[in-house]
């Protein structure tokens, strides 16, 4: 009886047992099938992604330097792309924004027409800058900040004007830098060691510095081996391609002047500033030039000023300026450094050093001198914004010896220390915890990257940029003496950003991507975009930017973009049309996140040829 029982229910359970899994199959089937009707837009356009890509791999697409390749196309789409058409020859050091022939018709007062002016719609190029006859990948770092290769900036003009300053010199087939300066003949090792005997550089005091008037950026070059990161500054004028020299040798540095508008960096971002015979009138327009380098200079911060009309006394012959001009323009520098609260550090032959005081109870009686104007907002809004001949305020303090708007650590533990500004609960919508989860993920998305590419960690791209910084979770955990970030952060983002980036001893610059960037073509290595292309969504042109990056990119440069499935797609197929090569690959999470990563290739072609590589 018992075993008679036992088979009726074995056969009940089978019963259950299959309506269970035949119920399951069929949910399934209609939630698949739900997935495939566009109703579940990220999870449709997904699993399509999927089926069409092999995500899990990219072993077809190259990012060694080479001139030649072989693969695979892989368009997600039937639709012909636009195809961009080379531009003229002419244009191989095409700078938009800082066009010579624009630039001539702005007045010349104050710099202005040295500043960015940006061809209107009807005056943009559609087509693709292309790279001078011969170019060829830079050589690595460090044999870079030594050694550029003629054919990738064919302009000999500053190895003649300043042949006896050792700035740049001609041999053979490569420009050699002497690591010398107008100030330094003998090299900026020498004139750094000289500076670090009174600055705090060896401690990682000294992290982030300005140059202003760049030259080639040798001063900026050498101070690299010290852990100081330099923003070099140079306009573009008759000292051709410094700045394009500069980045050719593997150095941080942009278009630039002082002029009009002010600097595209937050206030208190630099640990230095430095002027080595930069020809900025520094006491003019009552002071505005220093006061502006007083906005971006941190308290507790060193002014350096080397070259006229320091030592004026012993030098006023060889700068075929008069005594009473020298002498003049001395006193009243010491002025307007008086009138902003820094002291005068210390002077040695043609160097003069100032520290900025570290909070305004420094400055007993500065509220009531009446020559001093200060300025009546503190926020960072400075794209395109008039310089003030005013003085920024310091932060509050609770007593005399606190450091406005916080001390900061000493690098490299700068770098992943909660920021002062994070820590204060001055940046809205950011607490402690959430910076660090943003840390966190950065971490987790190159730790990816490098697995898709991996040369990232080996030195074949030395100049990266990231073109939507955030709070520089990117450039702080990808950091390496290797390499440099350009954190770039977007003009209608959240604009205290960028000071968080420079908290953590990081550099970094406002721009807005509806314009061309500061620089020459071909400075990037590397570039990251995440989320790029939705935020500019309905701001301007996705070409516009497309073109953007490729007129910056090196040839065989290597581009990250991070976005929205559907976003993505637009990009792929436009950048098949600018002779990149590209892969789509999945979010680390898996396929179903609408997020995707999409890396490419600029293929390697160079003026009055069609001769393109590096294909998929």
């Amino acid at each position: 009886m018992a075993i008679k029982g036992n088979t009726g229910d074995n056969r009940t359970r089978n019963s259950v047992s299959i309506i269970i899994v035949g119920g399951l199959c069929c949910f399934f089937y209609l939630l698949g099938a739900w997935q495939r009707s566009g109703f579940g837009k990220g999870d449709s356009i997904a699993v399509e992604i999927t089926r069409q890509t092999d995500c899990s791999s990219i072993s077809n697409l190259s990012f060694e330097t080479h001139h030649s390749g072989s693969g695979i196309s892989d368009e997600l789409s039937d639709s012909k792309s636009q195809t961009f058409e080379s531009c003229e020859d002419s244009y191989t050091d095409y700078t938009p924004c800082q066009d010579q022939k624009r630039a001539m018709t702005f007045p010349r007062n104050n710099m202005i027409y040295r500043e960015r002016h940006c061809p209107p719609d009807g005056e943009k190029l559609y087509c693709l800058i292309p790279a001078p006859k011969g170019y060829v990948a830079p050589f690595p770092w460090p044999k870079s900040r030594d050694y550029v290769p003629y054919a990738n900036v064919p302009y000999k003009s500053l190895t003649v004007e300043k042949a006896v300053q050792n700035w740049v010199q001609y041999e053979g087939n490569v420009f050699r830098f002497p690591g010398g300066g107008t100030q330094f003949p003998q090299g900026a090792d020498k004139y750094i060691d000289q500076l670090a005997s009174v600055i705090p550089i060896p401690n990682g005091t000294v992290r982030t510095a300005l140059d202003t008037g760049c030259g080639v950026a040798s001063w900026g070059a050498y101070l690299l081996k010290r852990n100081v990161l330099a923003m070099s500054f140079a306009p573009r004028d008759s000292h051709e391609a410094q700045v394009q020299f500069a980045l050719e040798r593997g150095v941080p540095a942009v278009i630039g002047v002082l002029g009009s508008i002010k600097l595209p960096y937050p206030s208190r971002a630099f640990d230095m500033a430095h002027c080595s015979r930069c020809l900025i009138p520094w006491g003019a327009n009552d002071g505005m030039y220093m006061m502006e380098v007083d906005r971006v200079l941190r308290p507790g911060g060193f002014w350096v000023l080397s070259g006229p009309p320091i030592n004026w006394m012993t030098n006023y012959q060889a700068w075929q300026r008069t005594k009473e001009d020298l002498e003049q323009e001395q006193k009243r520098i010491e002025e307007i450094a008086d009138l902003l609260c820094w002291e005068k550090f210390t002077e040695f032959g043609e160097t003069a050093i100032w520290m900025k005081k570290i909070n305004a109870d420094s400055c007993p009686g500065r509220q009531d001198e009446p020559r001093v104007k200060i300025c009546e907002t503190m926020n960072d809004d400075v794209w395109y914004k008039n310089m003030e001949a005013c003085v920024s305020p310091y932060p509050e303090v609770n007593n005399a010896d606190e450091v406005a708007g916080g001390e900061l650590k000493p690098y490299p533990e700068r770098l992943y220390a909660v920021p002062p500004r994070i820590s204060s609960g001055s940046l809205k919508g950011y607490s402690v915890e959430s910076y660090q989860e943003d840390n966190e993920l950065w971490k987790k998305h190159i730790k990816v990257y490098k697995k898709i590419n991996k040369l990232l960690d080996t030195g074949r791209y030395r100049n990266i940029m990231d073109m939507n910084a955030g709070l520089g979770g990117f450039a702080a955990a990808i950091e390496s003496p290797k390499l440099w970030v350009m954190n770039v952060l977007p003009t209608i983002a959240d604009k205290s950003m960028l000071s968080v980036i420079y908290e953590r001893g990081l550099i970094g610059i406002y721009h807005d991507w509806c314009e061309a960037f500061s620089t020459y073509p071909r400075t990037y290595d590397l570039i990251h975009a995440a989320g790029v292309f939705s935020l500019y969504q309905d701001k301007c042109k996705m070409e516009d930017i497309l073109l953007e990056m490729d007129r910056i990119l090196r040839p065989e440069g290597a581009v990250i973009f991070r976005d929205e499935v559907d976003v993505l797609l637009k990009v792929k197929k436009m950048i098949s049309g600018m002779r990149w090569s590209s892969k789509l690959v999945d979010h680390e999470d898996g396929p179903l996140i609408p997020e995707k990563i999409l890396v490419a290739v600029k293929q390697y072609w160079v003026a009055g040829g069609k001769n393109s590589t590096s294909e998929i």
